[in-house]
This record gives C-alpha cells, structure tokens and sequence, in this order.
C-alpha cells in the first residue's frame, strides 16, 4: 500500500483493478490481505480463494487463508491448506510450523512437536516456530528442552514475549525464581497477557 493512501482508498483501487482484470490472481491476494486487516474474515477467504484459483502455487495465499481457519477453530481446514503447500513447496517452513501450532491448539503434543521441529529444521531462525516448540515441551513437563528452545527464541528475537514467558513458567518449575521473576517481567514488558494465577504465584517471591 502507498504511503498516505487510506486502507479504503487502496481497496478501492484494487476493486477497480480487479474490474479490469478479474484474472489478476496478486490483485486478489493483496485485496485478501487489506480485508484481513479489517478482520473481514469472509470476504479475505473469498479474495485468497480466488487467487488460489488464478495461481494454484500462490504458497502466501494458502497460508493466509489457513490463518484465518485457525482464527476461526477450523484446525482440520487449515492444516489441509498447509499441507497443500507442503506437497508442491516441501522447503518452506512456515506451514510446518503453522500445521505444529494448530496441532498444539488441538492438544496433539506430539504431532506438534514433530511438524515444528521440521520447521526449525528447514529454518533454524523461524522464532515463532521456536517459541511454540518451547510451549509444547512445556506441555510434556520437558523443562530443559522448552528452555533451550525458548532462549533460542530469544537469542533470535530479544523482544518475544510468549519465548519470555515460557522461561518464566519453566524457571519457576525449576525453582530459579530470579530468572522466573526476570522472564515474567519481560514478558509482560513485550505485550504478553501471563495469567492471573501465575502472577499470583510470582508476586509472593517479590518480597
């Protein structure tokens, strides 16, 4: 989008575009992406579909399309669109990672921990993907394993908050309260809501 054109100007010129040329499958995702933005959740698919349909190997719509299935609780639609990118770009580690998370959201840990560490393995820098493995071995009780893939998180992203907050409960598990108070406070620092109970728990260590 140019800068100083409003959302709604640049949608409407990407309608009149599509007037033009309704075949045009980029017009298409770009418009899906402007209506994300405006949480049109089912007119973004409506635009994401038609450029699949336009250019069946768009991998970026495909996986825009699966995050909004995720949004919404579809896991199995999501995961069948990430797994259509994974069958003609098998090197691309985003829906890997998107298909852990979902597993993860699902409660299959191990499914989970599978299609993540494929992820990382693909793209040793995806810090989401790092983070979330760290979450599922949190899941498993596998303090170490979450702390070392939380701290790689970090290494990489010195400002994500969900990496902080898996130390935190991770530290606090192991009995390192300063460095589970310190990961807390970053945490929150970098926008992450921890729960209610776990602050209450931290809060009693401040002292």
């Amino acid at each position: 989008m140019r800068e100083g054109v409003s959302t709604e100007e640049y949608m409407g010129e990407l309608r009149k575009r599509l007037a033009e040329n309704p075949g045009c499958a980029l017009t298409h995702y770009n418009l899906g992406i402007a209506l994300i933005k405006q949480h049109k959740w089912d007119e973004a698919i409506t635009e994401f579909r038609e450029a699949i349909a336009e250019s069946p190997y768009l991998a970026e719509a495909y996986i825009n399309l699966s995050g909004i299935y995720f949004l919404k609780g579809e896991m199995e639609k999501g995961i069948d669109l990430c797994r259509k990118v994974i069958a003609f770009r098998a090197d691309f580690a985003v829906p890997y990672g998107n298909i852990g998370f979902a597993y993860l959201q699902m409660g299959e840990v191990e499914r989970a921990i599978e299609m993540l560490k494929e992820a990382t393995k693909k793209d040793p820098l995806f810090v989401q993907a790092l983070s979330v493995l760290g979450s599922a071995y949190l899941c498993q009780g596998q303090i170490e394993e979450c702390i070392s893939y939380s701290e790689k998180a970090i290494e990489i992203s010195p400002h994500f908050a969900v990496a902080h907050n898996n130390l935190a409960v991770a530290y606090l598990q192991k009995g390192e309260l300063k460095k589970a108070i310190y990961h807390c406070d970053k945490a929150l620092e970098y926008g992450y809501e921890a729960h209610p109970e776990f602050l209450e728990e931290l809060k009693a260590f401040r002292k």
